[in-house]
């Protein structure tokens, strides 16, 4: 299911020999989106620019950082993080800052395969036209790939990036209640989302899931639910306190996660991380979720909320990742815009040679 430009018509990236990467794979740059809507995070704006400041900071110490902005944006972008190294600022106007939904979904070749650079630009709506007007995000995509000179396919339907997730050898696993959904596609089935997902992505078995968090906008980004570590691995969601809204949503989560059998009969091997519980900002429940971690060059940069699950979910993580560092990042001023350090970034993996 290509799209119409005249360069893809009739050839998907998987009938070409294309693949998703895994987050874990080497990469070329981190990706971000400088913040400037004020409407976007509950409470004082006026901090957000710093904790943006002080993560590509952590960033840049392990890959190089490309950060989009515009106008009055650039220019407090220059002067927060202008100077760092390994920190290259863009100008791409954007409408807000989840470059990881808004983005270009970057492609590797299979082995043995001679492709150009390329990505996928999936079409964007505002998580089902919550927060108009989009317009301006719905092009970062496509100005990106230009930027970096990509081959682009461009398949005609919404989705973010937030509600993908691979072991990059070939198995998606998404939420139906984000990518089977009507706000974003009327009309186009489950059979049909998922062959597009596969003609893509070049991915060979999707597993759909379920869950959300209470006060997540985006109807539950599987990427604060329950993350690939491994091929056959995945860290999930778990709140095991049964007067929060989330507990129940979390624990079918869990037993449809470990009902998962692979092609080869094996299951899926779950890790489950206790998530804070009724974490709220002035009443307002916020989707608050560990793992929503971001895997550079290196690196784990998870969030924190000043929580007492806080030091678990490092020591898990910490298990599933040897010899990256695990670096903890106060993520509780982030999470009022309802989201986290993965929402925020996009990685682009190194091209292989």
């Amino acid at each position: 299911m290509a799209g119409d430009s005249p360069e893809t018509r009739g050839e998907t990236p998987a009938a070409l020999g294309y693949r998703l990467a895994a987050e874990w794979e080497p990469h070329a740059a981190t990706w971000l989106a400088w913040p400037h809507r004020r409407a976007t995070w509950l409470g004082d704006f006026a901090p957000i620019p710093g904790v943006f400041s002080s993560f590509i900071r952590l960033l840049a110490g392990y890959e190089p950082v490309r950060v989009v902005a515009s106008g009055a944006a650039l220019e407090q972008a220059e002067e927060l993080v202008g100077g760092v190294a390994n920190v290259t600022l863009v100008n791409i106007p954007t409408s807000d800052s989840w470059l990881r939904d808004t983005g270009p979904v970057f492609l590797l070749p299979r082995p043995g395969r001679t492709l150009e650079p390329a990505a996928v630009a999936w079409e964007w709506n505002a998580w089902g036209g919550k927060y108009p007007p989009w317009d301006t995000d719905a092009a970062v995509s496509r100005a990106v790939a230009r930027r970096e000179g990509l081959r682009l396919f461009e398949p005609g339907l919404v989705l973010e990036g937030g509600a993908l997730e691979t072991d990059g050898a070939g198995t998606l696993l998404v939420n139906a209640a984000c990518v089977d959904s009507p706000t974003r596609n009327p009309g186009v089935s489950r059979a049909q989302m998922e062959r597009a997902l596969c003609d893509n992505l070049g991915i060979d078995r999707v597993w759909w899931v379920g869950g959300e968090l209470a006060g997540d906008d985006t109807d539950g980004h599987i990427d604060q639910l329950a993350r690939f570590v491994a091929p056959g691995c995945v860290v999930a969601a778990r709140q095991p306190d049964p007067l929060d809204p989330n507990h129940a949503a979390l624990e079918a989560n869990l037993a449809l996660l470990r009902a998962l059998v692979d092609q080869q009969g094996q299951r899926l091997e779950v890790v489950p991380i206790d998530i804070p519980s009724r974490f709220s900002f002035r009443g307002t429940q916020l989707p608050a979720s560990h793992l929503n971690f971001y895997l550079a060059n290196g690196l784990v940069a998870v969030p924190v909320f000043h929580d007492r699950t806080d030091a678990a979910a490092l020591r898990r993580l910490e298990t599933c990742f040897p010899g990256r560092n695990i670096v903890p990042v106060a993520a509780d001023a982030l999470v009022r815009g309802r989201g986290a350090l993965h929402c925020i970034t996009r990685d682009q993996p190194a091209w292989p040679g």
